[in-house]
């Protein structure tokens, strides 16, 4: 027995009693207790967007598993758009037969064989991005089929919606989630055009804040945006995020051919000090031994998983430099240096931005060259290579 009414194909969705609550307002709503620290994996759409198959997902997760992506972290393989066949005569969604033919139970059994879990994609909407059958309307009929599937991880996009209201329609798929009685991280994927972080917290687990991330270093393309706009677009939203419900400014682009190692270990840095999920997106058989240095860094990984949740941010800036802070849980720090600009530049950073009084004597680890610094007070000077990033961490 299903938890709510199905709706038939062209059915008028309802429309919310006004003088109802909002989900984000019922006392009675909590949050699912998951993703109490930032959700890391790999998601098929930075790389391959539709050009998937079962194939290709099983050789992913082989290489995440012997790469040493899953000694770090990296858990979750997760299909994007393109996956989805036809409803079957009851309304139930189906895998496209000739991309995924052993379905996609055996799929998510695979990765689970591995010792990793497995994540899908669908959409609020009538249809997908990608024009596949989206979930509106079949809400509860699609947790459940995940649920018997093996998911572990559901990307609910925002394509083809209509006068749909967000936060109506996600705390659905939530309610239709949890109704399943499986332990689902809820990606939410509206591209912050409705304030999620306003609303979210005992939605989903994390929110996109931003359009598509493309990997170019800056500037707009199409409907997607190089890694300095979503930088931008995501800082100033640090005081909404937490354990369990994270500011999304969308996948890794590391490894992907349009940044350069240097942008990437920038990239990954910056992710990591915004408490950002970390879910790559690059073509992981083919990875070089360049691109694994910095997805494997642990000390930087660390950074982003710290148990405290607090989102770093920007702390000061004088044009291309940059001094961003996060606090961390034993009481020290993560600073990063950050020099945007097309050449080397010299940056500081004080104790006072740390948050530290001058006279205090700290130890410092630089993250990159995996190397302590000798302890000093006051401040510390490095000149950072343009585009490039110095990364410490500080402890009394």
């Amino acid at each position: 027995m299903l938890s709510a009414p199905v709706l038939a194909q062209g059915d008028p969705i309802p429309v919310p009693d006004p003088n109802t609550l909002r989900p984000s307002q019922d006392p009675a709503r909590t949050s699912n207790g998951l993703a109490m620290t930032p959700p890391m994996g790999w998601n098929s759409w930075n790389r391959f967007a539709c050009e998937i198959d079962e194939k290709l997902i099983r050789q992913t997760a082989d290489a995440i598993a012997s790469s040493g992506m899953k000694a770090a972290g990296y858990e979750y393989v997760i299909i994007d758009d393109c996956w989805h066949g036809e409803r079957d005569a009851n309304g139930f969604i189906t895998a496209d037969p000739k991309r995924f033919p052993s379905g996609i139970k055996a799929l998510a059994d695979y990765i689970h064989a591995k010792g990793l879990k497995f994540g899908i994609y669908s959409d609020a909407g009538r249809k997908t991005c990608g024009g596949r059958p989206g979930s509106q309307g079949h809400e509860y009929q699609d947790a459940l089929t995940y649920a018997r599937w093996g998911v572990d991880y559901l990307k609910y996009d925002w394509c083809n919606t209509g006068s749909r209201d967000a936060e109506e329609a996600y705390a659905l798929m939530a309610d239709a989630l949890r109704s399943t009685g499986r332990d689902i991280v809820f990606s939410m994927c509206e591209w912050g055009n409705n304030q999620p972080w306003l609303w979210a917290e005992k939605i989903g687990n994390l929110w996109r804040t931003t359009g598509d991330i493309t990997d170019k270093w800056q500037g707009k393309y199409g409907h997607s945006w190089g890694v300095l706009n979503i930088l931008d677009m995501n800082e100033p939203l640090w005081p909404h995020a937490g354990p369990g419900h994270w500011n999304d400014p969308d996948m890794l682009e590391v490894g992907n051919p349009g940044l350069d190692a240097v942008q990437s270990r920038s990239h990954f840095s910056l992710w990591a000090m915004m408490a950002a999920p970390l879910i790559a997106g690059h073509d992981v058989a083919k990875m070089t031994p360049e691109i694994r240095n910095i997805l494997l860094n642990e000390e930087v990984i660390a950074v982003d998983q710290d148990r405290l949740g607090v989102q770093g941010h920007r702390v000061w800036r004088d044009g291309d430099r940059e001094v961003w802070v996060k606090p961390l849980a034993d009481g020290g720090r993560a600073a990063l240096l950050f020099n945007r600009g097309a050449a080397p530049a010299e940056i500081a950073v004080t104790w006072e931005q740390l948050g530290y009084p001058a006279h205090l004597t700290a130890r410092l680890r630089d993250l990159w060259a995996h190397r302590d610094l000798a302890p000093r007070s006051g401040s510390y000077r490095a000149t950072v290579e343009a585009h490039g990033v110095v990364m410490l961490r500080v402890q009394p």
